[in-house]
């Protein structure tokens, strides 16, 4: 499962006693050779959608860990890319992956240490992306988690994330998530600090309802590269929820 210069079982152990930022710190400098990292085709799928829908002037990676969303901001952003995230370690290791340069060629990067719940931003930006760090938060926290991204985008702007389909009970997929999130609450309930990490807790239909409270309108667009379901649903979508411009700024 990881590679050679990955985490060994003890290291991984170590962190999921830890809390969500502790943990994260202790894996940042092997994170990107474990299977958490967002896979490139992921990535290269949501840039290319995105890249219809753009450009963008500003953009903002949420929950950016080592900075793979970054990449994806910097093919579609024309003046700068922020990642911001609650780890002061994944940061660390994504200024050391794009070291800073002068400017002679694309979007300003930087670099921000701040919690998702409690973004250090105004509206500023036109696009927010978001990959692979939903599971960090409890349901009962996507509405104040919606209403934060809703205030750092300008009116129109726009937040968007891939949404895999969820796996059918005939997969094994379906049986080792069902079991990493009853272990995790488990662990959670019988442990302090929690490390909160569901993998089944971000269902679409209540992502697309708290969206539209904060003051979203909401599409959802297939990414045809990873082909549909036995029923013709897609495997992967790319949801994008669009600030309405008639909405106040949340916060």
């Amino acid at each position: 499962m990881f590679t050679s210069q990955g985490p060994s079982l003890r290291e991984l152990a170590v962190q999921a006693l830890s809390s969500v930022e502790r943990g994260y710190d202790l894996l940042a400098p092997k994170f990107d050779h474990t299977p958490f990292r967002t896979p490139a085709p992921v990535l290269e799928a949501v840039e290319r959608a995105l890249c219809a829908t753009g450009p963008f002037d500003h953009g903002l990676d949420l929950c950016c860990g080592t900075g793979a969303g970054m990449d994806v901001l910097r093919a579609v952003c024309r003046e700068s890319v922020t990642g911001v995230d609650i780890s002061a370690g994944m940061l660390a290791v994504g200024r050391e992956r794009a070291p800073g340069e002068p400017r002679l060629a694309g979007p300003r990067v930087g670099w921000v240490r701040g919690d998702a719940r409690a973004l250090p931003f105004g509206p500023v930006f036109d696009l927010v992306v978001s990959f692979g760090a939903f599971g960090h938060f409890l349901p009962r926290e996507l509405p104040g988690l919606f209403a934060q991204v809703h205030s750092v985008l300008r009116p129109g702007g726009r937040f968007a994330f891939p949404l895999p389909a969820p796996a059918p009970p005939s997969s094994p997929w379906y049986w080792a998530l069902l079991g990493f999130d009853a272990a995790m609450r488990v662990r959670n309930a019988v442990w302090r600090p929690p490390f909160v990490m569901y993998y089944r807790a971000f269902r679409l239909g209540d992502v697309r309802r708290e969206l539209v409270r904060a003051g979203f309108d909401v599409d959802l667009y297939p990414l045809s590269e990873f082909g549909r379901r036995p029923d013709g649903s897609p495997r992967c979508r790319m949801l994008v929820a669009t600030r309405r411009a008639d909405a106040p700024a949340s916060g």
